[in-house]
């Protein structure tokens, strides 16, 4: 077939049109820098771990500034921010392959891998500086464990290399309450270290739910979770026991006199709930069991430390509002 003048500037058109369209659709997908910026800071999971920091700053005895408790979690948020810009980082070749993870920005392309490296260390410095210098030295050395335990221990050595990743790992993300607690009391207590325990036990029945879920994403990705291990089966097995040992981990705040009776009642009847998730979930081979469970583990969570805070307030005021 012959290519005429007419044919040629047709082509020309269509392929301009074809240009256009190409531009607008990026430009209408595309979003501002700050946005993506913002997404490597891991919002959702931030969101839970300042909750957690806020909890156990309440907690602690003792008093504290307003301003100075609300910069201590500031700088929990902002350190827990920089761990997951340098996690994205690093694990931004596994990130291209999995489904879940394949449209942040650094497998996307809408940042250089460099720019989420600098950012991340330039915050994780910031924090820990930050907490240093208007909270106390020991919140910050602790906070600075938490960013490197979570980058070094968890992301570079565990991860890829054993299925034990997330139960050794998880310690990072269970030390935000009890640093909020030390930005307090400016030292460690054992009440401190029962808020971390809580979160350390919750963390593989959580994770593994998700990996259940996911496990396909992690078998390509060549990331050795539980599932893709072991098998579905043991790993419901082991989250069902992880669950059961929770529950009365949960209830030590009770018994150490941190807590009384409203927040006991609402831990065990959580706990029932999660229990009951986790063997629902080991007799199922229906994916969308493990999928509840894990959604409603962010809730469990989210409510027992919210119920830490209602005891508290009951313990607090209630004397007073009642004449008691």
């Amino acid at each position: 077939m012959q290519t005429t003048p007419e044919n040629d500037t047709v082509d020309q058109a269509s392929e301009q049109q074809i240009n256009q369209a190409t531009v607008a659709t990026k430009i209408a997908t595309a979003k501002p820098r700050a946005v993506e910026y913002a997404l490597l800071l891991k919002p959702r999971v931030m969101s839970l771990v300042v909750f957690t920091a806020w909890v156990g700053l309440m907690m602690a005895p003792g008093s504290i500034a307003p301003l100075t408790g609300a910069l201590a979690v500031l700088f929990i948020a902002i350190a827990a921010g920089a761990a997951g810009a340098i996690n994205m980082w690093y694990d931004r070749d596994i990130d291209i392959i999995m489904d879940r993870t394949r449209n942040r920005p650094l497998p996307a392309g809408r940042l250089d891998p460099l720019e989420a490296l600098g950012f991340g260390a330039f915050l994780a410095v910031a924090s820990v500086a930050g907490m240093g210098i208007f909270v106390n030295v020991a919140s910050a050395g602790w906070l600075m464990v938490t960013i490197l335990y979570y980058v070094f221990i968890y992301t570079i050595w565990l991860k890829r290399r054993t299925p034990q990743n997330i139960v050794i790992g998880g310690a990072a993300g269970a030390f935000p309450p009890m640093i909020g607690w030390i930005a307090v009391s400016g030292g460690f207590e054992p009440n401190a270290a029962i808020l971390f325990l809580i979160i350390f036990m919750w963390t593989p029945p959580h994770t593994w739910a998700l990996a259940l879920f996911r496990s396909g994403d992690y078998e390509r990705a060549g990331v050795p979770m539980m599932p893709v291990v072991v098998g579905p089966h043991k790993t419901k097995v082991q989250m069902l026991i992880y669950t059961l040992f929770l529950v009365p981990v949960t209830l030590l705040p009770t018994f150490t006199g941190m807590s009384g009776r409203v927040y006991g009642v609402a831990a065990l009847a959580l706990g029932v709930a999660f229990i009951r998730h986790a063997v629902i979930v080991l007799k199922s081979d229906d994916d969308r069991d493990a999928r509840k469970m894990f959604f409603f583990s962010i809730f469990y969570l989210f409510l027992i430390f919210l119920f830490l805070l209602v005891d508290k307030a009951v313990l607090t005021w209630g004397p007073a509002l009642f004449g008691n």
